[in-house]
């Protein structure tokens, strides 16, 4: 069977993590060789990174945000996930280069277009075989985090607005590439989230 690269896309709170280590288990059990990373980070240069995005006591620039998210995913990509694909296994990452489309180019303001070609170019090009956006309510995201019982990053400190703004984007897509990205209920319980996963990978696992 052939590698694959399969994304989990979703505002904060979504479910994205639970669902990338329900995915992995399941891949498994089927035979299928898979490895489950996150961004940012998933590597150690990237984690360095990933603790710098998100300190609450820094200020970062719009674009600096964006090259930072482009910096950490390109050393991700040249370590780790295109080593994983040439070796035959299947890649589960949580987050991926819409994340920056969704939270820099529609979030920030900054533009998809304009983030889109610095991720291009960071990732030499390298796109999902198929993404699995989860989609919930901005607000239902934020009380999910508020139930962890752990203080909120510097990009989950952001107002009602910027979420908003995110889960447009996000929308606005899945509406143009239908074909890779899948919308999924993230407000349904975790086996069913998991069975629906399932059923928009189908065609892949053939």
């Amino acid at each position: 069977m052939s590698a694959r690269l399969i994304t989990i896309e979703g505002i904060d709170g979504a479910g994205k993590t639970t669902l990338v280590g329900a995915l992995r288990h399941k891949l498994v059990a089927r035979g299928i060789d898979a490895v489950a990373l996150r961004e940012p980070g998933g590597v150690a240069l990237s984690e360095r990174i990933r603790s710098l995005v998100k300190d609450p006591q820094l200020e970062i620039a719009d674009r600096a945000e964006a090259l930072l998210y482009a910096a950490s995913r390109a050393q991700l990509v040249a370590e780790r996930v295109r080593p994983e694909l040439e070796a035959g296994r299947w890649v589960l990452l949580d987050r991926y280069l819409d994340s920056s489309l969704a939270y820099q180019g529609a979030g920030r303001g900054l533009g998809v277009d304009a983030v889109r070609a610095i991720n291009e170019f960071a990732t030499a090009g390298l796109s999902a075989d198929r993404t699995l956006l989860l989609a919930i309510d901005p607000a239902v995201g934020r009380a999910r985090r508020g139930d962890r019982g752990e203080a909120d990053d510097r990009l989950e400190r952001e107002a009602d607005e910027f979420f908003a703004r995110i889960a447009a984007g996000y929308a606005a897509l899945a509406a143009a590439d239908p074909g890779r990205i899948r919308t999924l209920d993230a407000t349904r319980t975790t086996g069913e989230l998991l069975a629906d996963a399932l059923r928009e990978l189908a065609d892949l696992f053939e």
